[in-house]
């Protein structure tokens, strides 16, 4: 039995990527120091004898015993709430996390995937982003600790697999919605659900011209799957290339929810956030054959009857 380490586990991505690899047949060792993630997602996995569970910062040296075969790196806060919040641990976990499972990588002759992130991009000057633009990024401003760990992320990957041969996948990820998102995620998705649900107003910043690409997670463990497992060592972007501008879906969930007291408000547009944000995903399409088969309606439905119950209606409880 193949034995996979996944860093982050307890996360939205990352609980889906342990459901996915526990359902092929691997022996998965979850690590999570629950800083962003929910031990909720993957209690269900528990009674698994292919499955144990580590609570450990990976900025901190890990051990893990036995073979590995791979490691999935997916600790991080990944929400401008959270790296707000917590920058130094933002930057940690890029930096001193990714050394240390590349190093682990190392001793166990194990292949790594790390996961990054389309806001290696920054805010972008070309459209669509395909891997080869170098990305248009401020490093010191209120985003720069997510972007800049990631970044560095990449170059640290690529020079251990350069100069010590170590077997390194890196896939950039673009939006991703679906089940087991953070109410309070801080994330358009997560806020415009609960938002509608609780009859509140829909928070959009500037006038809502921005676009964001939205991809069910299904879709985007599919690309990890078969990224892992190609031959492909140089950045892969997986995610939807179909562009919606932020107003437009704020229109979408106000429809599907259909709670009369929601509406849209306008806030200030914040600091450095994207314009525009759409992955050519030409690379994934002709090196792994994968694209996404959950159109966007068919996951808003999947997604919504998850914040249906776990977002409180106000006087649910009266």
């Amino acid at each position: 039995m193949k034995r996979i380490l996944i860093t982050g586990a307890a996360g939205f991505i990352g609980s889906h990527l342990c459901d996915r690899f526990i359902k092929e047949g691997y022996h998965v060792i979850a690590m999570d120091n629950l800083i962003t993630g929910n031990i909720k997602n993957i209690e269900h996995l528990f009674p698994l004898k292919n499955f144990e569970y580590y609570h450990h910062d990976v900025s901190k040296f890990v051990h893990v015993p036995g073979k590995l075969d791979y490691i999935l790196h997916f600790a991080s806060p990944a929400s401008p709430i959270d790296y707000l919040k917590m920058p130094i641990q933002t930057l940690k976990v890029g930096s001193l996390g990714t050394h240390n499972l590349l190093g682990l990588a190392k001793s166990k002759n194990a292949r790594i995937l790390i996961a990054s992130t389309s806001e290696v991009y920054g805010d972008p000057l070309e459209h669509p982003q395909n891997e080869n633009y170098w990305g248009n990024v401020n490093p010191i401003g209120p985003r720069g600790v997510y972007d800049e760990a990631k970044r560095f992320q990449e170059a640290i990957t690529m020079a251990y697999h350069t100069f010590h041969g170590v077997e390194t996948r890196i896939v950039r990820i673009f939006n991703t919605y679906g089940p087991r998102m953070r109410v309070e995620d801080g994330r358009v998705l997560p806020a415009f659900f609960s938002q509608a649900i609780r009859g509140e107003g829909l928070t959009v910043f500037g006038e809502g011209n921005q676009t964001r690409s939205f991809c069910y997670v299904d879709d985007l463990v599919e690309g990890i799957f078969r990224l892992l497992l190609s031959d492909y060592h140089m950045p892969v972007n997986i995610g939807n290339p179909s562009e919606i501008t932020i107003m437009q879906f704020a229109h979408e969930i106000l429809a599907l929810v259909n709670n009369k007291e929601a509406h849209i408000i306008y806030n200030p547009l914040p600091v450095d956030d994207p314009k525009q944000r759409q992955p050519d995903i030409t690379r994934a399409r002709e090196i792994l054959g994968w694209q996404p088969e959950v159109d966007r309606e068919e996951g808003l439905l999947r997604t919504y009857e998850y914040f249906k119950s776990v977002v409180q209606r106000p006087n649910q409880n009266l």
